[in-house]
């Protein structure tokens, strides 16, 4: 009982702060060529030269059914600052050949919604394999570019070079947090019925066994 009452307070709390999360993304600033760290889901808007030579592939995409990958290429922008542009959904099918996108060449303009970096689920292997990656990070970059300059990445949905968008933000409703709560808070009052309606019954049993005969 005492567990199903800390679980539904715990799926309480996880909706609150999916309902801050969740006003924080949409009042997020629209940004262009920042030189601060965007916030989470903020409209930002790049401009400078995508460095091609060093685009990498996330493995394992789906969109509308179709098998593909996720373009990566870093931008420097004007400022000087590199960034990780996630620019879309390339369709690949079932083939294991090596995946090769467009690049325009030149001063380019995107804009997308910026994702901080997340923790990624486990990993099996190596995350890298030729140029496909089977987990976002920063990481394979990093030897060749040098660091990042803000720890996220940006998904763009439009502007050059900008393919197929198919990222959203994963973010559970607070009403279905609300619905574990009071799911668990009925099976800790299932629970108290239980133990109420057994120590009634232990109670009489007891009381039985011990009268006079």
């Amino acid at each position: 009982m005492a567990l199903g009452v800390y679980l539904g307070l715990w799926q309480w709390e996880r909706a609150v702060d999916k309902r801050i999360a969740i006003a924080s993304r949409e009042s997020a600033a629209a940004l262009v060529e920042p030189v601060v760290p965007p916030e989470p889901g903020a409209q930002v808007t790049l401009r400078g030269e995508y460095l091609a030579d060093n685009t990498l592939y996330l493995d394992n995409r789906i969109l509308a059914g179709r098998i593909g990958v996720a373009v990566l290429t870093p931008l420097r922008d004007n400022h000087g600052q590199l960034w990780l542009i996630q620019r879309g959904f390339l369709e690949t099918g079932p083939s294991r050949a090596s995946p090769s996108a467009t690049t325009p060449e030149g001063e380019v303009e995107i804009t997308g919604e910026w994702q901080a970096t997340q923790a990624g689920g486990p990993l099996f292997g190596d995350n890298i394999e030729g140029v496909r990656l089977q987990q976002l990070s920063h990481t394979p970059w990093e030897p060749l570019l040098g660091a990042f300059d803000y720890p996220g990445w940006l998904h763009a949905t439009e502007g050059d070079g900008v393919l197929t968008p198919w990222w959203e933000a994963n973010v559970m409703p607070p009403s279905r947090h609300l619905g574990y709560a009071f799911q668990w808070w009925g099976l800790a009052f299932a629970a108290l019925l239980v133990m109420l309606i057994g120590g009634y019954r232990l109670r009489r049993d007891t009381q039985n066994n011990t009268a006079p005969k």
